[in-house]
């Protein structure tokens, strides 16, 4: 593990990146220190939480889908040290009740995987939401709908499988598949 020093704070703003993913994180983490970064990596929330105890990263470009703790609890626990960090969701298991609970725990931005660091630079930069995105006019096709009332209800359930598993009347093992599948695009 990495501590922070004194000097890296002044000189290069920390970021932290977090993904169970160990190849991404260090192509992702060189091209982010190329950028002017002081770059941190774990691959876990329990590993990033020691490594920035009290001193929360000015960035931080975080997983959702990890082993062990959500990237949800990172995402809060840093919002609650420094609601001026700037905190980017990166995963491959995007939907609309993961980015709405990623938001308002504190993230500023949301990205599907795979993103390139351009793209987490341009949205480590936003603070805003922007009035002139696109909105489409096609509906879900019913495998996304199915993938995004499932997220939902799992949201609302904190996360709890058996429970949402019996809301949704099926059994527990059939939900679990489902959320190791990845959702459709549309």
């Amino acid at each position: 593990m990495h501590e922070i020093s004194e000097d890296i704070i002044q000189n290069h703003p920390t970021l932290l990146l977090v993904d169970d993913d160990e190849l991404y994180c260090r192509i992702l983490g060189n091209a982010m220190t190329k950028r002017g970064f002081s770059v941190l990596i774990a691959h876990n929330v329990q590993d990033a939480l020691a490594m920035v105890g009290e001193v929360p990263p000015k960035y931080a470009v975080i997983d959702l889908n990890m082993p062990g703790d959500s990237g949800l609890v990172l995402i809060e626990k840093i919002h609650k040290l420094d609601p001026e960090s700037h905190m980017v969701v990166l995963t491959g298991y995007a939907s609309v009740a993961t980015a709405v609970e990623a938001i308002k725990l504190g993230a500023t931005h949301y990205l599907a995987k795979p993103a390139d660091a351009d793209e987490v630079l341009k949205a480590l930069g936003k603070s805003e939401g922007n009035t002139h995105i696109e909105v489409k006019q096609q509906p879900m096709s019913p495998k996304r709908l199915e993938w995004e009332h499932i997220q939902k209800v799992l949201a609302e359930n904190d996360g709890n499988i058996s429970e949402t598993a019996r809301l949704l009347g099926m059994h527990r093992r059939t939900l679990q598949r489902k959320l190791q599948k990845r959702p459709v695009n549309k």
